[in-house]
């Protein structure tokens, strides 16, 4: 079953503009998928392939070159051979050919790196995500509960063919994750960096002590900086900053922990079955990870900066997120994970509006089935995160 992405309007607009289209994002995402069924005419080649990685390695003029007299070509994965760049820099510097080149690949800190070095001005960057709340809405394949949303997150193979969700994310897992961390850092002790993942998870929703979890894990300080910079930027975490403009130093300075996808972090926690997350200590946390996702989601959808953030004082006032919709306007999110709407969903947001002054649009994401709007904020539910936006632009 076709699902329909919704960056897919946001890549036909752009492939009108700019000769190459680089879409990032973690592996399993629905990257080639995307791609291939936005371009069907295109010639797509993968460079997950030992002989066509070696080919282009070795001759990446005439590798291009193969692809000339096709209307465009999808190549998968061009981390794996990052040369090319600099001949593909040739190639649409002598014929003007929007949308030619579609690159995906699946690790930010390689492409970045050689596209800044070659190919600024001359290409687009977008990132795709796994599937929304939205997408699965339209699609009819979104879980009944919430509590099936978060044991299956949301990368797009699970909801195209029957897998074995436990087998389906350990092979993830070993094939992936490992995989990629291990090729640029050269981890040797991959039992350490096992554990390192599941410490993450338990973590989740959390702030960030790289001391304490480098402790934990019995490694330097430093090298779960390293650990956690490469999670980051292969997609797997997310760490969120905290708000501190007008605030001077009364603002928590750490970070805090998100996993892109809640599946995943579910998995490393061992958690069996869907129905534990109903009684699981780490269900608020994993709910809050699960929606501070789909609000980065959808600005990369939009391919917009995520400007978003936490608020948490010395005092110990928090708001789960704050959008930074201008300097001066900031709209509060709070994320709970009850189905019944109690006072003290409101709490962190009459706190902010309080200290900070501000009195915009306010809104509490919960676990229930149904929008409400009270005095101090708009509930959410889980199922409606995109409305958000769409009160955004309405008011």
């Amino acid at each position: 079953m076709i699902i329909t992405r919704e960056i897919t309007p946001r890549l036909i607009e752009l492939s009108k503009q700019f000769p190459v289209i680089a879409i990032m994002g973690p592996r399993q995402s629905g990257k080639t998928t995307l791609s291939r069924q936005t371009f069907p005419d295109y010639a797509y080649v993968t460079l997950e392939d030992i002989d066509t990685k070696i080919g282009a390695k070795e001759d990446p003029r005439r590798f291009l070159a193969t692809y000339a007299r096709y209307k465009g070509v999808i190549i998968d994965e061009i981390q794996e051979v990052p040369e090319l760049f600099s001949y593909m820099q040739g190639i649409v510097d002598q014929e003007y050919k929007p949308g030619f080149f579609i690159i995906t690949g699946s690790q930010n800190f390689l492409m970045y790196e050689k596209i800044t070095q070659t190919l600024a001005g001359r290409i687009a960057l977008l990132t795709l995500l796994p599937l929304t709340v939205n997408e699965l809405k339209n699609a009819a394949l979104l879980p009944q509960t919430l509590e099936e949303v978060l044991f299956k997150g949301f990368y797009p193979r699970l909801y195209a063919q029957p897998f074995d969700l436990k087998i389906w994310f350990s092979n993830y897992i070993a094939t992936y994750v490992e995989k990629d961390v291990r090729q640029v850092l050269n981890v040797s002790d991959i039992i350490s960096f096992q554990k390192f993942l599941r410490l993450c998870a338990a973590r989740v929703g959390n702030l960030l002590n790289y001391s304490e979890i480098a402790r934990d894990c019995d490694i330097s300080p430093n090298t779960a900086k390293a650990w956690i910079s490469v999670l980051e930027t292969s997609y797997i975490i997310k760490l969120l900053q905290p708000y501190h403009k007008n605030f001077n130093k009364r603002i928590t300075k750490s970070p805090k922990l998100y996993f892109y996808d809640v599946g995943l972090a579910c998995s490393l926690l061992g958690i069996q079955s869907a129905h534990e997350l109903f009684t699981h200590s780490l269900r608020g946390a994993l709910f809050e990870s699960m929606t501070i996702s789909e609000l980065f989601k959808y600005y990369y959808n939009q391919i917009m900066t995520p400007n978003l953030y936490f608020w948490r004082d010395l005092q110990g006032h928090e708001v789960d997120c704050i959008i930074e919709k201008t300097y001066n306007t900031l709209i509060p999110i709070e994320i709970k994970a009850g189905m019944t709407i109690i006072p003290s969903f409101f709490k962190g947001i009459i706190d902010w509006q309080t200290i900070s002054e501000q009195k915009n649009n306010a809104y509490i994401i919960y676990a229930g089935d149904e929008n409400f709007q009270r005095s101090y904020g708009q509930l959410i539910a889980w199922k409606n995160i995109k409305e958000i936006f769409s009160y955004e632009q309405s008011s």
